[in-house]
């Protein structure tokens, strides 16, 4: 098993951390704080630069909110600038850590394992799924509870130290999740817990890059285990949604006890309600698309929330706080996503009924002079 050294000066190279700063302010350019960050751009960086050198980088704080659709959860990202606290841009030091670190370890990752990764994502899933889905008899679809909150730190802390032996760079990977705020997830027992176990720090923030990297690298293992060890053939993950494929019903019985054994390793559980095995024809739901034998449809919830943003953006572009540009783009971004889809007369229905009216033009008006001439 190969282990990657020498890669701090990578990391803390001035090419990289511009690179990573234009990253991390793509759609973000015109905020406030972004624009603080670069009107000294140069100077922010070497100072980040030195941070990172001396080993006097601190993450700062997390800006968190809650949503609710399509279930409650707690987002936290790092900004650029915490109020009163100097080294707080994280996300920089991120994606410049990202930049290094993912081209190696991507390569470790089976070939269906499709969430945040280059050339990847949910359309290629789907294909995927549709392909697995309509090959087989059975379906075994998976979810686990509460991921992201559960990812315990001292396993990940140990998954990436049997990928990366570079200790400077470990230092940051450790400075980061350690750094990650609380997930607000109650402690939970597993067999063989002491109290010491039931005290160890988990969780990690849904909105970080890094965040979302590490997650996939936190079950790398466990999909070569479906692979190698259960000789799953048609099996996929988005995130930690997965399902495995069958003819064979007792298969995937016996596998759904082994995942479930597998993932206490890890401090995870299956989820309860998410966690079943049926028949394909009887259809699934993927990445916002219900997989049926004969045709694939859009999900109702994931219908309703695009609706409620048709709604948002009909009455923006009327009041003049979105653009013409932003407003196709956005469309033509729905538009595709719904092309992966049998849902012709569900984009005519839709595009039919939504009318955008653009913001009226202002009346021109004769301003008086306050002398009138005297020609």
């Amino acid at each position: 098993m190969k282990r990657y050294g020498n890669l701090w000066f990578q990391v803390v190279d001035f090419e990289n951390l511009l690179k990573a700063a234009r990253q991390a302010q793509q759609g973000k350019r015109f905020r406030p704080n972004v624009l603080e960050f670069n009107y000294n751009l140069d100077q922010e960086l070497l100072r980040l630069q030195s941070e990172l050198t001396d080993k006097s980088y601190t993450p700062g704080g997390y800006r968190t909110f809650q949503i609710q659709d399509p279930k409650p959860r707690l987002i936290s990202a790092a900004p650029y600038r915490v109020l009163f606290e100097i080294p707080a841009r994280g996300r920089v030091v991120h994606h410049a850590l990202c930049n290094v670190i993912v081209p190696l370890l991507d390569r470790t990752l089976i070939a269906d394992t499709y969430a945040n990764r280059i050339g990847y994502g949910t359309h290629r899933a789907l294909k995927r799924f549709v392909y697995f889905a309509r090959s087989s008899q059975y379906v075994l679809q998976c979810d686990i509870r509460k991921y992201f909150p559960s990812i315990d730190h001292t396993i990940l802390k140990a998954i990436l130290r049997h990928k990366i032996k570079c200790p400077d760079t470990l230092w940051l990977i450790d400075r980061i999740i350690d750094g990650s705020n609380p997930q607000g997830q109650e402690a939970e027992y597993f067999p063989g817990d002491d109290l010491l176990a039931l005290l160890r720090r988990k969780g990690l923030p849904i909105g970080n890059l890094t965040s979302q990297f590490f997650a996939n690298i936190y079950l790398n293992g466990f999909d070569h285990f479906v692979k190698e060890r259960l000789k799953a053939q048609k099996y996929l993950r988005y995130v930690d949604d997965f399902a495995l494929f069958s003819d064979d019903r007792p298969f995937l019985e016996a596998a759904k006890e082994a995942i479930a054994d597998y993932l206490t390793t890890l401090r995870l559980r299956l989820h309860p309600i998410k966690s079943q095995l049926f028949e394909t024809r009887q259809g699934a739901n993927f990445v916002g698309f219900r997989v049926l034998p004969d045709r694939i449809r859009v999900r109702g919830d994931n219908l309703r929330r695009s609706r409620h943003r048709l709604r948002q953006m009909q009455q923006d572009y009327s009041t003049g706080k979105l653009p013409l540009a932003k407003l196709v783009q956005c469309l033509q971004s729905w538009e595709a996503h719904l092309l992966h889809g049998d849902t012709h007369r569900l984009r005519r229905h839709l595009f039919d009924r939504w009318i955008f009216t653009p913001p009226p033009e202002p009346t021109p008006v004769k301003i008086p002079l306050l002398f009138e001439s005297e020609e």
